[in-house]
């Protein structure tokens, strides 16, 4: 009965988020109406990292990672698009500014807190170098191919790519995230895998009851009603955001940021969670698997939608953004190859994570 209790409020939360975003989307909200949605986010985050537990659960490690992190992404894309649509002009670098907040949170917020609360935990943080080197490299590759060669390119001025590298970005991009997914999924699914100190393979979520088709297929309903109203309520708030970033002098970019934070909450949570439970590869998963969709599917979505969007596509990263970008690479790199990471690796990836922030908020 206490069981039935306290994950009663999984169900009713999602919807009460959904009723909240259906009389509010559109509008301008009051003080009072602020705090309510505020609310129903924070409780919707709950709820989405509590069914992504449990449909992770049900098939299993990776696909339980990729799940959330495709799931966020798709609707993120989606919200991208419509803001597109009817920002104009206005949103020429929305996209971009959108996807590098989404990889400098994942790859440095997210990743430097799980290794951080692995630490703590273990005193080293552990996880398979083979997997998240893999991971690690096609983020890299994504991000330098979408976003730092369109400030280089020539066919077209500014950082913006011509309408064939636009494509082949595109085509690229899809491709590279695919093959990443099948070899996750399909050919190598252990590189991904939790692992012990002396670097063996273990799952210990396989030894445990697992939910019931019935359950996984309800978590999953839920799950996307969730995530649906963590993006969506984000969307709601963000002109609140917006009114308190200009009284407050900041300039437009920290609304983005904050709107990428609050999407990527679900993610944050369920990666610290998975370091509390020593499985710190999950949380990279999560971490790089969601950095990797953000680009993977966001670029060829924004590619096809340009066919009926007006206005220019700015792509191309600032000297100071590429700058964050390649130093959070090399960074990157150090902590992936030995397969495991101390308190002072995750304090680095935080102080990266902090000067973006700080950046965005005064650049």
């Amino acid at each position: 009965m206490i069981r039935v209790l306290t994950d009663r409020w999984t169900v009713v939360v999602p919807l009460l988020a959904a009723l909240a975003l259906a009389l509010t989307w559109g509008r301008s909200l009051s003080g009072v109406a602020v705090i309510v949605v505020a609310a129903a986010l924070i409780g919707a985050v709950l709820a989405a990292v509590y069914h992504a537990e449990v449909v992770a659960h049900r098939v299993g490690e990776p696909f339980g990672s990729l799940v959330l992190a495709v799931a966020v992404t798709v609707i993120e894309v989606a919200l991208i698009v419509t803001l597109m649509i009817s920002g104009g002009d206005k949103a020429a670098s929305l996209a971009r500014d959108t996807v590098f907040a989404a990889v400098m949170i994942t790859c440095n917020g997210i990743v430097g807190l799980a290794l951080l609360v692995g630490a703590v935990r273990r005193r080293v943080a552990v996880f398979n170098a083979e997997g998240t080197g893999a991971a690690l490299a096609t983020v890299a590759t994504l991000a330098t191919l979408s976003l730092v060669l369109p400030t280089f390119t020539t066919s077209t001025p500014g950082p913006e790519f011509s309408a064939a590298q636009l494509a082949f970005a595109a085509v690229a991009s899809l491709a590279l995230y695919g093959l990443f997914v099948m070899v996750q999924t399909v050919r190598h699914p252990d590189d991904f895998l939790p692992v012990e100190g002396d670097g063996v393979v273990t799952d210990d979520d396989a030894h445990d009851a697992r939910p019931t088709a019935k359950a996984a297929l309800l978590a999953l309903l839920l799950l996307f009603v969730a995530l649906v109203c963590v993006v969506g309520l984000a969307k709601v708030v963000s002109p609140s955001i917006e009114s308190a970033v200009v009284s407050a002098g900041l300039p437009q970019s920290a609304v983005g940021v904050v709107i990428a934070m609050l999407v990527l909450l679900p993610e944050t949570l369920a990666a610290v969670n998975a370091a509390r439970r020593d499985r710190v590869q999950i949380s990279l998963n999560l971490a790089l698997g969601s950095a990797m969709a953000s680009i993977g599917l966001t670029i060829p979505v924004i590619a096809v939608a340009t066919i009926w969007l007006d206005g220019p596509l700015e792509l191309g990263l600032g000297a100071t953004q590429m700058v964050l970008l390649g130093l959070t690479v090399i960074v990157g790199t150090l902590t992936v190859v030995p397969g495991r990471a101390t308190l002072l690796q995750g304090g680095v990836h935080l102080a990266l994570f902090s000067a973006f922030v700080f950046l965005a908020a005064s650049p």
